[in-house]
């Protein structure tokens, strides 16, 4: 028979920490617990083979679940010396979600099952506090009525039916605050809150115990498949066919008094690193009060006042927490009258800045080792990115307006305008998504979502916005929790904020700012400034760039640089940078580049343009070779800058691929300025226009069929090429250039250019009278070439694998139109990333695998590496390195992921 619960208490449990696929983190976590002496409430997990089990036969449990969930309960109510559903002695549990891993707010939880009016007089009668025990019941109430009974708010303006009921009553009593209620009130409210599920929902609201608990469980599971799951699911990369665990927890209570309270607390900063313990508490109160944001909280250290026998305790609990796992604790803790109890630990969320400095001061205390550091579970490549954004430029923030201040909570510096509600935020952002020729945002399209508190049906609008700021909430908040595993800066329990849906205004004293306006949040200072503040470089930039930062300046890089030397000591992939001009080689040299993988030389004739019309009006060889002459001199510039700012290192550059028509005006008024400038008729140019107008100049005249063409194109860049090198190279430097060649099917057409441009060589070298190492190889981006990589491979000397084409040649997508199709793609799960951001690995990916094999099967020492844009994504880097490549090239920011990326591959694939 198989066993679908497992029990924990006391200090036994049937499962531990390792089981987390079957029993969720959650579960999984408090056996582990238990069995290392932590004081936490019995219970037990329901596995996540039941939630499978439950979709697969149309929502209902293997038969035997029931027997072993009744076996398991009258052991939780041996260790609590309670009875689950008893008048007298009542036992009370709460039913809690639990993947894997952790999503944070995304599923369900109800809290004080098994209140009855025949439990709620034991209660009464076990606690002495009516008033404790008629508050537990409304908040059961209310809990119940929204995730089990679905009585829910219908659209994004109206206030939750339970809150509504709850703040009439306290307006007819003149009060203000949830605690000024009577018993005679709470009981008046629990009557209205069944009235309103009557109402509403059709039927009584349930009072017998196991009823209740059951209907928890569905909810739960239920919950696995609602919206912000499956989003949250999509975005982290999680399958759907996980599932959850149920967790049946016996209840403890914050809210018995001033003796009792409940808190939320990490074992270190989880937004800046910083080695104490960093959390929140509330007295008298229950766990989601705390969470929910709805109370501005306590900070942790406040608790030795309040409660010191308590505190003393959560920092040894602190310690030994850390000791055994072996990384950051988010823990969630609830104090019932003066005694700690345990509710749950897990790895803490934290921003980039804390992964960075948990790993280097981890290794540095002798917790982890600094493999364990590099690992992906610890530190996602990404992460690292946030350490290269920009910061508030303090000049310009010292003569902005800060309005108010909150809880820094998520670090950053972001400017947007303000949107109040989730799916404003998302598709404003949409709407404004288009980038211009330098890959940049439209800053209008930028967004703060300023809510009063976030709940996890926000998340698709937290995902879009820049940065999120809330009136309610402290840094254990849902908002707060959920910005730091996205990156995003925010600030939260900021209580200056008055935030009007309706109008849709946020006011501080005399200043209204409206949906639209600009507005500035500081996720370090928690400052929130009325419009925009420029910012400036982060302080790795600053040390690295822009040398206006020394390394001992600055802990943050020096943290960084720390982290980038043991990547480099474990990786085996080489890691290049796509760059056509000097100042980009150099930065990427600065982030740790070693050669160019991609300089694409169209770039470079976008800024002699007039030269390279008056090539392609160019009516004969011999006038195309008169004006190429004049461009002659700038790509030999171009590529001297280049190799010097290399340093010796290898660079590859592709010969001119995007068709001619790019570099012509396609108006009457932009051909009438060539015509002018170039002093031929308007006529003629608007001639070669329509002559080089194709249907698809994608699979167009573009590529090495241009060379082929016109092999005067390919014969002057190779002399650029090759004078500039010599050049160089009589100045003392190593250079090492590759030539590519782009668009190769055939191994015909790679002969032909391969040709020219080993015959301009051989010509430059004999005229500068030396000679410098090369090779000649090609850009794999069609399926052809990669089936017949075999063949290409007897004459190139190193592939290079275009992603970016081979995915639109092999998914017949195009990426300049796939957009009108792709989310809907990606939300119905028909494909399970962005196949232009992460390889197709299962399509694509074989394909290189295909010509990897094939190529070095002709050339054993055939060099491969990755161009595409795909070259500095995290999960791309590491297929790469599984498929044998040499090196991976990206744009210079992503150098410093790819090198960890590339770090975690290589360690991954000694396991």
């Amino acid at each position: 028979m198989s066993k679908y619960v497992y029990f924990f208490g006391g200090k036994t449990a049937d499962g531990n920490g390792k089981m987390k696929e079957l029993l969720g983190g959650k579960g999984a976590n408090l056996a582990e617990m238990c069995l290392i002496g932590l004081p936490v409430p019995a219970g037990f997990s329901i596995t996540t083979e039941v939630c499978t089990y439950y979709y697969d036969h149309g929502k209902t449990y293997p038969p035997e679940l029931k027997a072993q969930v009744e076996e398991a309960l009258r052991k939780t109510e041996q260790v609590m010396g309670a009875k689950f559903g008893d008048p007298k002695n009542p036992l009370l549990v709460s039913c809690r979600s639990g993947a894997r891993v952790s999503m944070p707010g995304m599923m369900d939880t109800v809290l004080n099952i098994g209140l009855n009016e025949g439990t709620l007089r034991g209660l009464i009668d076990k606690t002495g506090n009516e008033r404790f025990a008629w508050d537990s019941y409304r908040r059961f109430v209310q809990m119940y009525g929204d995730v089990v009974l679905d009585l829910k708010p219908q659209s994004k303006t109206e206030i939750d039916p339970f809150e509504k009921i709850m703040e009439e009553l306290k307006h007819e009593r003149g009060v203000h605050l949830d605690t000024e209620l009577t018993v005679k009130d709470l009981q008046d409210l629990v009557k209205r809150f069944k009235k309103a599920v009557k109402e509403k929902k059709g039927k009584d609201f349930p009072d017998e115990p196991m009823e209740q608990m059951w209907g928890a469980v569905s909810a739960v599971f239920g919950s696995w498949n609602n919206d912000r799951a499956i989003v949250y699911r999509r975005q982290y990369g999680y399958p759907h066919d996980w599932g959850t665990a149920a967790n049946i927890c016996s209840m403890v209570f914050g809210n018995m008094g001033d003796d009792s309270g409940t808190g939320v607390a990490f074992t270190r900063d989880p937004a800046t690193g910083e080695n104490v313990f960093y959390g929140e508490y509330l007295i008298n109160a229950q766990g989601e009060d705390v969470v929910a944001g709805i109370r501005t909280p306590k900070k942790i250290a406040e608790l030795k006042n309040d409660m010191p026998p308590v505190y003393k305790q959560l920092e040894e609990v602190r310690k030994a927490l850390e000791k055994h796992y072996r990384d950051v604790q988010d823990i969630e803790f609830t104090i019932q009258k003066g005694k700690l109890w345990m509710l749950q630990t897990r790895n803490g969320k934290r921003t980039g800045f804390a992964t960075v400095r948990f790993a280097v001061d981890m290794v540095d205390e002798g917790l982890i080792t600094k493999e364990e550091a590099l690992s992906a579970g610890r530190l996602p490549p990404d992460d690292l990115n946030q350490l290269l954004q920009p910061i508030f430029d303090p000049n310009a923030k010292r003569q902005a307006k800060v309005i108010a201040k909150g809880i820094n909570a998520g670090p950053g510096a972001a400017t947007g305008v303000i949107k109040f509600f989730a799916d404003d935020a998302e598709a404003w952002v949409r709407q404004h998504s288009k980038t211009d020729a330098h890959g940049n945002r439209d800053p209008n399209g930028r967004v703060i979502l300023v809510r009063r508190e976030t709940s996890p049906e926000d998340l698709r609008g937290m995902q879009a916005a820049d940065g999120i700021l809330t009136a309610f909430g402290g840094a254990s908040s849902h908002a707060a929790l959920v910005s730091r595993q996205m990156g995003k800066v925010c600030v939260v329990g900021c209580g200056a904020l008055q935030i009007d849906y309706g109008k849709r205004t946020v006011t501080v004293g005399s200043t209204v700012l409206k949906e639209g306006d600009f507005i500035s949040v500081d996720g370090f200072t928690g400052e929130v400034v009325a419009g925009q503040v420029a910012t400036k470089p982060s302080e790795v930039i600053q040390v690295l760039i822009e040398k206006s930062l020394t390394p001992e300046q600055s802990r943050v890089y020096q943290q960084y640089a720390k982290l980038m030397e043991w990547a480099d000591a474990a990786r085996k992939l080489k890691i290049r940078t796509n760059a056509d001009k000097p100042d980009q080689a150099a930065q990427a040299m600065a982030f740790g580049a070693e050669g160019i993988g991609l300089c694409r030389t169209e770039h470079m004739f976008f800024d002699h343009i007039r030269e390279m019309r008056e090539m392609i009006l160019a009516e004969t060889p011999e006038d195309r070779r008169k004006a190429l002459a004049k461009l002659l001199p700038f790509q030999r510039a171009d590529f001297e800058g280049l190799f010097r700012a290399m340093k010796g290192h290898p660079v590859t550059i592709r010969t001119l691929d995007p068709p001619l028509h790019e570099f012509l005006p396609h108006d009457d008024k932009g051909q009438a300025e060539v015509a002018k400038d170039m002093g031929v008729s308007k006529e003629k140019v608007a001639e070669r226009v329509k002559a080089l107008h194709e249907q698809n100049p994608m699979l167009g005249f573009r590529g090495c069929r241009l060379g082929i063409v016109y092999p005067e194109i390919t014969e002057m860049q190779a002399r650029a090429i090759f004078e500039a090198s010599c050049n160089v190279a009589k100045e003392g430097m190593k250079v090492e250039p590759e030539v590519m060649i782009p668009l190769v099917g055939f191994l015909p057409e790679l002969k032909a250019q391969a040709k020219i441009v080993r015959d301009t060589a051989e010509k430059v070298f004999a005229e500068k009278g030396t000679k410098v190492p090369y090779l000649v190889g090609t850009m794999i981006e069609l399926p052809r070439a990669c089936v017949v990589a075999d063949q290409i491979a007897k004459e190139a000397q190193f592939f290079s694998f275009g992603t970016n084409d081979l995915t639109q040649t092999t998914l017949g997508m195009s990426r300049d139109d796939y957009g009108s199709f792709i989310r809907v793609y990606l939300e119905s799960d028909l494909v399970p990333k962005d196949p232009f951001q992460v390889i197709d690995f299962e399509g694509v990916g074989a394909l290189m695998q295909i010509a990897v094999e094939k190529g070095r099967k002709t050339r054993p020492d055939l060099k491969i590496g990755i161009c595409g844009e795909h070259g500095g994504e995290p999960d791309s880097v590491k297929f790469c390195h599984r498929i044998g490549l040499n090196y991976v090239s990206c744009s210079p920011f992503r150098v410093p992921i790819a090198r960890l990326a590339a770090a975690q591959a290589a360690l991954e694939g000694k396991k």
